[in-house]
C-alpha cells in the first residue's frame, strides 16, 4: 500500500514538473494575457481566472456581453479605500461608453467590489460609491441612466485569491456586465 502511494506521489510530481509555467500579467481591460514559457509562445485571454483559447473558426456576435468583454473591456480598478476613478479608468470607461452608444439597445449592471481588508459594511458602502462612480461617468458620456444598474458586492466576490497586493489590486474594482450577456 505505501509503495503504491508512493508510485502516485512520484507520478504527480513529475507531471507537475513536466507541465508549462504560465505567468500572468494583467492588463488595464481586466483580462489578463498569459504568457507562457515554452517553444512557440502561447497567448490566451483568460477571464474570470479561466483560460479561453479562440477555436478556428470562432466568431464573436456583435453587441454580446462577450464582445463586450474581448473587445472593449470590462473593468476599472481603484486604489486603496478609493471611489475616484483614475485616468486609466476614465479611458476605459470612454471606451466602454463608446460600445454602449454603438449598442443602444443593451443594458448593463456594474458591479462594486473591494479587497478583503475592511468590515463587511464598509466594503458593501465602498463597492457601491465605485459602482456609482462609474455609472456617474457613463451617464455623463450619454448613457441613459435607465439602462444602468449598479450593485454592490463589498468583499464577498473576490476575482483573485491571496494575501497580497496584488492580490488585492485585482479585487478593488467595477466590473460592468451586459444585461443577459
Amino acid at each position: 500500500m505505501r509503495l503504491r502511494n508512493l508510485i502516485y506521489l512520484l507520478a504527480g510530481l513529475f507531471l507537475v514538473g513536466a507541465c508549462e509555467t504560465m505567468e500572468e500579467k494583467g492588463s488595464a481591460q481586466g483580462i489578463g494575457e498569459l504568457k507562457a514559457k515554452s517553444i512557440g509562445e502561447l497567448k490566451a485571454k483568460t477571464y474570470g481566472g479561466q483560460v479561453t483559447k479562440k477555436p478556428q473558426g470562432f466568431s464573436i456576435t456583435p453587441g454580446s456581453g462577450r464582445d463586450f468583454v474581448v473587445n472593449v473591456g470590462d473593468r476599472v480598478f481603484f486604489a486603496v479605500d478609493k471611489s475616484n476613478l483614475s485616468s486609466e479608468a476614465r479611458a476605459m470607461l470612454e471606451k466602454q461608453a463608446a460600445w454602449l452608444k454603438r449598442y443602444g439597445n443593451v443594458n448593463v449592471t456594474i458591479q462594486g467590489h473591494c479587497d478583503e481588508r475592511g468590515t463587511r459594511e464598509y466594503n458593501l458602502g465602498l463597492g457601491e460609491r465605485r459602482a456609482n462612480s462609474a455609472k456617474d461617468l457613463l451617464v455623463a458620456m450619454g448613457i441613459s441612466p435607465n439602462r444602468i444598474k449598479t450593485i454592490s458586492y463589498g468583499k464577498e466576490r473576490p476575482a483573485a485569491l491571496g494575501h497580497s497586493e496584488a492580490s488585492w489590486h485585482q479585487n478593488r474594482r467595477a466590473v460592468t456586465v451586459i444585461a443577459g450577456g
